[in-house]
This record gives C-alpha cells, structure tokens and sequence, in this order.
C-alpha cells in the first residue's frame, strides 16, 4: 500500500484525488493541503481524513511516501523540492516552473537527492495516442515524413489565469510540444512560431495571443506543424496524423456519440466533447496509474524530468522565435 499526499485541490487536483480515492488499487490517500475552504472539503468528502492549509500536514508526515502536485503553476518548482528533500515521491502537473532556469535548477537538485520524478503529460496516456506511437515504432508507415498536430480549447480561461500562466506556449502548447517528441521518437533541432491576438484583444493587453502555428524540425528530418487557438466554438479539438513513407495514421475527435441521423437534408453528428476533463477522463486515471506502478515496481518514470525540461526548451524557443521572428535552433537555448 503505497501512501500518497496530494498538493492543490484545484480543476486538476480533484480529478487526481477522485482516482486516487475510488479508482486504483493498492495507495491510500493519507493528506490533502489545500488553501480554500472547497479543495479541503472536496477532499473530505471523498475520504481523506486529514486536510488542511498547511503544507506541513503532508511535508511532515513520515507515512507519506509520494506526493502528487496539482497546485498552481507558480508553487510547483517550491512544493517540489520541499516533497524531494522530504525524501517523497513526486507526481508534478506541468511545468515544474515557468522559468527554463529554474525548472532546470529543480529537476537538478530532486535528482540529487535521489527521489523519483515524473511529470503530468496525460496525452501520452490517451490510448488513442499511445496507440499511433506504437504502431509507428512497428514500422507501420515506414520512416516518417510529417506530423500535424491540432489543438484548439472550447473557450479561453479567465484573464486572471492568462496573467499567470507563462504564455500560450508553456501553458498550453507545452502539451503538444511534448506530444510531437513523444511521436516522433526524437528531439527537435529548430522552432519556429508565429502568433497572434484573434480571440480576445484582453489577452493581447495581458501579454500573451491566443492563437498560434509553430513549425518544428526534427534530427530524423521529419518536420511537425502545431496549430493551437484558445477558443473553438463546435467544442474541444484534439487531434493529429502522422505522414510516412508507407502510409499515415491519424486521429479524430471523439464525439458525445456515435449516433448519426440521416435525412434529405445531410448527415448530422453529435457534438465535440466540451473540454479536457471529458476528453482525457481516462488517460488522467491511467498516467496516475503508471505513476503508482513504477513506485510499487521500482522501475523508471514513464515521464521524467528531463521530458518536462525538453518540452519547455521548446516552449522557450518559440516566445523567442515570436519575438524575433526567426527559426530558433533548441542547442542555443540557454538551461542554465
């Protein structure tokens, strides 16, 4: 029984503490710290006896091997290394810190200390997903060529959230950075972004766009396009195909249904799903589940600090890129 904390009852942190509490075997859910009233209370009602608004009620609890970090953005890098010099396990919700630096400087000293690290990228875990990276490693459609990502949200988040995110990139395209390396089974060599204001002039006026195409070059030669808007109004667009030598595999949206009505006058589908909790319900459960896996196997992370840092060198890349508007090589990014 592996005993586990979680930091942040947040959007994130309820979907992870529900798993944690009702779906998978073999953990226990001693703490929750939360700073609001309805985090500690979501987390009471689903069996955890010990909440509080203080941080020590996980950090000083000898129990409590792991801890699963579902705060707000800008406490990760802290909580982090709090949890790592506690001697616990961490489960971290990307990106470790909004600062290529000091993400570095975190994932350096957790290293250090020994403690095993792995970071939120839930899409690999989506089986659709998971399922083009291994055909592809099968030599299905041969070497590949291209990768097209789309990636579009149903609305933006508050501008509060805008303020202190990080930007587009670290906050929502890091995802699909990490999605492009994750299939393309290499590292990207050069970045190139542009980007605008289509949506909403306020995120303009924050400091960030809403809208984006980035293009990235890959050492095997293949090149991936990322097409990313903060507001889709049919609903949420995940999708992707990849383009080889022998062929392409692709995926579509899932919709709210599979039902088709017919008439004279066309063919109607059902919706899109509304958002990310609908879309990747199950891959939240089964990320989390591979977390708990390695722990109880002692094996490796299926996603380490080095794969954060690599997708946020890529984020790092296309603000410069946007900035200068120029294709920026990832060796001149500067880590540390």
């Amino acid at each position: 029984m592996i005993k586990i904390g979680i930091i942040g009852v947040g959007r994130m942190g309820k979907i992870h503490l529900e798993n944690l509490s009702r779906k998978i075997q073999g953990v226990q859910l001693v703490a929750a710290f939360n700073p609001g009233k309805e985090g500690q209370k979501f987390a009471l009602d689903h069996g955890v006896k010990n909440v509080s608004d203080d941080i020590d009620i996980i950090i000083d609890n000898p129990e409590i091997e792991a801890v699963l970090i579902s705060s707000p953005s800008d406490t990760h890098s802290k909580f982090a290394v709090m949890a790592a010099k506690a001697g616990k396990a961490i489960f971290c919700e990307k990106p470790i810190d909004k600062s290529l630096k000091n993400a570095s400087e975190t994932i350096k000293t957790i290293s250090n200390l020994n403690v095993p690290l792995m970071i939120g990228f839930n899409q690999r875990f989506d089986s659709n997903f998971s399922k083009v990276r291994t055909e592809i490693s099968e030599g299905k459609i041969g070497s590949l060529r291209s990768l097209h990502i789309i990636s579009r949200d149903p609305q933006p988040p508050p501008i509060s959230y805008i303020k202190k995110s990080g930007g587009l990139f670290k906050d929502m395209t890091i995802h699909d950075f990490d999605m492009a390396r994750f299939i393309m089974g290499c590292e990207a060599v050069e970045v190139f972004a542009y980007g605008n204001c289509l949506v909403d002039p306020a995120i303009g006026e924050a400091g960030d766009i809403d809208s984006a195409t980035v293009l990235l070059k890959f050492e095997n030669g293949a090149v991936a396009t990322i097409e990313n808007s903060r507001e889709s109004k049919y609903g949420y667009d995940q999708r992707l195909e990849v383009f080889g030598s022998k062929g392409a595999i692709k995926v579509d949206n899932p919709l709210k249904s599979n039902v088709q009505i017919a008439t004279e006058g066309g063919t109607q589908l059902d919706h899109h799903l509304n958002f990310f909790m609908d879309r990747y319900k199950s891959s939240y459960l089964e990320e989390i589940n591979a977390f708990v896996e390695a722990l109880k196997n002692n094996t490796p992370m299926p996603v380490s600090g080095e794969d954060g840092l690599k997708a946020m060198v890529l984020a790092e890349a296309a603000n410069i890129s946007l900035k200068e508007n120029r294709p920026v090589k990832t060796d001149s990014i500067q880590i540390a």
